[in-house]
């Protein structure tokens, strides 16, 4: 039956920043389709353990530093020691910085690539290394933006790191989809999570946002859920390289 495509029983998926926002949602999503989750964050992931085992899911953490160099290290030996295994990667941490480009500093410049555009590569080679390539199978999602089509204002890190995972996407597609390894993207449109607040307490931009989304509301971590699933089950395993944007309409206007 079609449907049986998209369950994960049996899988074991790795979603970075998974205490909040859209990897909480991703996570739940994964979860409730059958995958054992193991959620990476810099806090406490327990409320997304509170709502996986609610629904009899398994969730464990790993609490790293995902700034710091030895978190690759630390998220396969953790794996390993939770799983003997990964089937999924979903690289959703990430950060924005909200400043004029005449005043970003190096130490921010450096701070938003490292974590929205190194650690994405270098923990999906880790990843593939240690897993996927053995195992001749995997899926990587990627979490991209609407920034990565265009460029935004006052987050110029920021969009120059989403452009970069959308060309990542396709770069490892092209060398892994003949490994049996699956890489695509989601592009989220402006989500109601801890990045926008402060663009929803500014009333005045907050309207505008919302007048230019066809769909008229701001997104939310469910909305993401679905295509999450998709891109991680075995519905998908002729989808390589592409980005697909959740965004309530906003580049189609």
């Amino acid at each position: 039956m079609i449907l049986d495509l998209f369950r994960l029983d049996g899988k074991v998926a790795i979603v970075t920043g998974a205490n909040t926002g859209l990897g909480q949602g991703i996570s739940l999503a994964l979860a409730q389709a059958g995958a054992s989750v193991i959620g990476v964050a810099r806090r406490s992931c327990q409320e997304t353990a509170e709502k996986i085992q609610a629904d009899k899911g398994s969730f464990h953490e790993v609490i790293v530093d995902l700034s710091r160099p030895e978190a690759v290290d630390t998220i396969v030996d953790r794996t390993k020691a939770l799983a003997g295994r990964a089937d999924i990667l979903v690289n959703n941490a990430g950060m924005i910085l909200r400043e004029d480009a005449i005043d970003v500093s190096q130490e921010n410049w450096d701070k938003v690539i490292y974590l929205n555009q190194r650690l994405v590569f270098f923990l999906s080679q880790a990843i593939a290394r240690e897993f996927f390539f053995p195992a001749g199978s995997g899926k990587i999602i990627n979490i991209a933006s609407m920034l990565s089509f265009q460029g935004g204002i006052r987050v110029p890190a920021y969009a120059a790191s989403k452009s970069a995972v959308v060309g990542l996407t396709k770069a490892l597609a092209n060398e892994w989809a003949s490994r049996g390894i699956q890489v695509n993207a989601i592009a989220p449109g402006y989500m109601a999570t801890n990045n926008t607040t402060q663009l929803r307490n500014d009333q005045e931009r907050s309207a505008s946002i919302l007048e230019r989304i066809p769909a008229g509301r701001w997104g939310t971590p469910e909305d993401i859920m679905g295509t999450a699933v998709y891109l991680a089950s075995k519905a998908s395993d002729y989808v390589n390289g592409f980005t697909i944007a959740v965004d309530g309409g906003w580049l189609a206007r």
